[in-house]
């Protein structure tokens, strides 16, 4: 006993072309239900839970997803979310990696001035304790004052 099946003009039973057509609005939508929603024909036909064979021969249902893979690329809405949060992020990243090395060249920059100060600084110490000399404040505090007023040339402290 064989129950006889319609086939329609898609190539298919009516049962089978519902579930490839559900199937294909749901991987477009982004809302596969049994793949992972990259738009491809082998996702179709697991999404639609039919064969590959039986998908091929429902040539409406195929022509219908060219046309629109055709027309709107193989990425789905959240693809193209995500590949433009990943350029944004790869363009904070070039951002922050330019910062960073401006940066070092800077720190670099200022060691360099602060090492050569400090030797600047250790070799005129060394020059004045050689001379025995003393190094006198130019803006005298209130004990330079006390000390010029008892007429003396070396501060007492």
């Amino acid at each position: 006993m064989t129950t006889s099946r319609a086939i329609t003009e898609d190539g298919v039973t009516a049962k089978t072309a519902a579930a490839l057509r559900a199937a294909m609005h749901r991987l477009f939508d982004g809302k596969p239900q049994r793949t992972d929603g990259r738009l491809t024909k082998e996702n179709l036909w697991r999404e639609a839970q039919v064969s590959r064979a039986t998908m091929n021969r429902a040539t409406a249902v195929l022509a219908e997803w060219d046309s629109h893979v055709a027309a709107h690329g193989t990425t789905t809405s959240g693809e193209t979310r995500r590949d433009e949060e990943i350029a944004k992020l790869h363009r904070k990243v070039a951002d922050k990696t330019r910062e960073c090395t401006l940066l070092k060249q800077r720190l670099t920059a200022a060691a360099t001035a602060i090492a050569a100060l400090h030797h600047d600084n250790t070799q005129l110490r060394q020059e004045l304790a050689a001379a025995g000399a003393t190094v006198i404040s130019l803006r005298p505090t209130p004990q330079h004052e006390q000390v010029r007023a008892r007429g003396c040339r070396r501060p007492l402290w």
